[in-house]
């Protein structure tokens, strides 16, 4: 379903056919050969593949590559390929030029493949968990959580689309400190709200944003002020039963919003009520890798190459959020049985690798190379030149819920995904909201409703989209250009996946859809010869679903009009 692939593969065993040939009629000496590689030029002006290997086995052959490369020209059979001729360049590269039938092909199995044009099966095929934002429930989600989330949600998008079995997972932090902090923070607000502001000192380390103080309300509606006739520790239970399932319930909806749907909520309570922590720690005891020291258990991380041992189990007998974090860790590996993990994570947590990977190393889950980080760095939200730390509307920090009610969803994804994780990014917010060709969204979805509305008035003029066309009478430079650019789908999902970092769809989306209009601009279809023009049509055609297909994948709305 990669016709790049298959070009090169033709001309690698072409070539390889041609030295045995040379070989067998005395031109060439045997010898201890490399595999043929094959490129694609960034200058296609000599060539659209090119090949080094007459440069690559001259030592071998103790012979001039240019003598090589002249040798195995002579004896090259391009019968059968897409390849129509072969030429030498410089000091010996072979230059494959494509004929008619590839980009005929190439153009046919869009039609063929419609919706599922770009996806390719893996060589080694996986079974992946992606998992992203895991924000703590005690809160909104902030402008990181934005960011994780697109990055995460089209990640695993680009490895279905690459031929691996994906999981999108969620793990909801609802044990341990932070959710006693969160209840300490609403009872402090809520006693407040019911006996004044001097009723209880507020701790400055419980949270203080103004949804506390929003559940505090919820409290007083719900119960007015019989909570205050409990014990603090019933009354904290209380608040905890209704605000998480609150909050969560929030940062489902506002994800959903967002387009992002996942396959599993996982919760870390569970984790600590089956007795799987417990468990996962007495293992790493039985396997010799913790010790006690000071009334608490420790992890002998600074034997696998860490700066300092980390706290399993506190002297009180909590364990601690990275005891929890190996439990689930090895749940996914050896209960759910993925074979690859990937966590998408703030660059803040970059500590948090070595220490992770070597506990599961140490539990023999090989967390060395089945546990990836994806470690993402801050982004810069900018309006009028100035950096934007807060809402207008609310005055507090800018979350994502306020974020998607100043610009559409489709521009704060599209925005999100366009740099690699790694890379800081600033997210000019006026850029976003722009209607015309400097927004990179607004200019993909403008070609493709460029290209709906002319199939709609050619179709009113009784032209349609023909089911099939003589598409080896493309030949026009734009023409071949287009018809490249659509190819490249496949093996642009294919280095997506391979090299996690789903944001070169969003430069091959402005590639192609710059390509099609220099196309739209040079090359007449209504004016054309038939036969040009119905080639043209379907040209358009493949054009439009790989723009859609491309589109679809980012998690963006491909429009029939603008």
């Amino acid at each position: 379903m990669n016709l790049i692939e298959q070009a090169k593969k033709q001309a690698a065993e072409a070539v390889l056919d041609a030295y045995h040939a040379a070989v067998a009629a005395g031109e060439l000496p045997e010898g201890d050969v490399p595999a043929v590689a094959v490129e694609i030029p960034k200058d296609t002006k000599n060539g659209d593949y090119a090949s080094s290997f007459a440069m690559q086995c001259a030592r071998a052959l103790h012979m001039a590559p240019r003598k090589i490369a002249e040798a195995l020209v002579a004896h090259i059979a391009l019968d059968g390929t897409y390849f129509e001729e072969i030429s030498i360049a410089g000091p010996g590269f072979l230059n494959f030029r494509l004929g008619k039938k590839w980009y005929a092909d190439a153009v046919q199995l869009v039609s063929d493949m419609g919706a599922d044009y770009g996806r390719v099966k893996a060589e080694h095929p996986e079974k992946i968990m992606v998992e992203f934002v895991s924000a703590n429930p005690t809160g909104p989600m902030h402008m990181g959580n934005a960011r994780g989330g697109v990055l995460g949600d089209c990640l695993s998008e680009v490895l279905s689309w690459a031929g691996h079995d994906v999981t999108r997972e969620f793990y909801i932090n609802d044990a341990g400190n932070q959710v006693d902090k969160f209840a300490h923070s609403v009872e402090g607000r809520y006693i407040q709200q019911l006996k004044g502001e001097d009723a209880i000192a507020f701790d400055e380390s419980w949270y203080q944003g103004a949804d506390i103080r929003e559940l505090a309300d919820d409290l007083v509606r719900l119960h007015g002020d019989k909570l205050l006739d409990l014990d603090g520790e019933e009354r904290r239970r209380i608040i905890v039963e209704y605000g998480l399932p609150t909050n969560i319930a929030r940062m489902q909806r506002d994800l959903e919003r967002y387009k992002i749907h996942y396959d599993v909520w996982f919760r870390e309570s569970g984790l600590h009520d089956s007795g799987f922590v417990k468990e996962t720690v007495d293992m790493l005891t039985a396997k010799g890798a913790t010790y006690e020291k000071e009334g608490a258990l420790w992890l002998r991380s600074t034997d696998f190459g860490c700066d300092k041992d980390d706290v399993l189990r506190r002297a009180n007998g909590f364990y601690t959020y990275f005891a929890a974090d190996i439990a689930y860790h090895r749940n996914k590996f050896e209960v759910r049985g993925f074979d690859r993990v990937i966590n998408i994570w703030g660059a803040d947590h970059h500590g948090h690798v070595l220490r992770l990977k070597s506990a599961l190393d140490a539990l023999g889950l090989d967390g060395s190379n089945r546990l990836e980080i994806v470690l993402m760095q801050l982004v810069r939200m900018m309006q009028g030149g100035e950096v934007v730390r807060m809402s207008k509307r609310t005055g507090k920090s800018l979350t994502l819920s306020d974020l998607l009610d100043e610009i559409p969803v489709d521009a704060a994804r599209y925005f999100f995904n366009s740099r690699a994780a790694e890379t800081q990014m600033e997210f000019d917010l006026d850029l976003a909201v722009k209607q015309d060709s400097e927004n990179p969204l607004y200019y993909c979805q403008y070609a493709h409703a460029r290209i709906c509305s002319l199939l709609r008035k050619m179709e009113e003029e009784g032209i349609r989209v023909p089911e099939s066309a003589d598409l080896t009478v493309l030949s026009e430079a734009e023409e071949l250009a287009l018809v490249k650019q659509i190819s490249l789908l496949p093996e642009e999902i294919s280095m997506a996946a391979a090299e996690r970092d789903p944001s070169r769809l969003n430069k091959y989306a402005v590639a192609l859809c710059a390509q099609f209009h220099r196309f739209y601009n040079a090359c007449r279809i209504k004016e054309a010869e038939d036969a040009v023009r119905d080639a043209r049509l379907v040209l358009c055609c493949a054009a439009r679903q790989t723009i859609y297909n491309v589109l679809t994948i980012i998690g963006v709305e491909a429009p029939e009009h603008m």
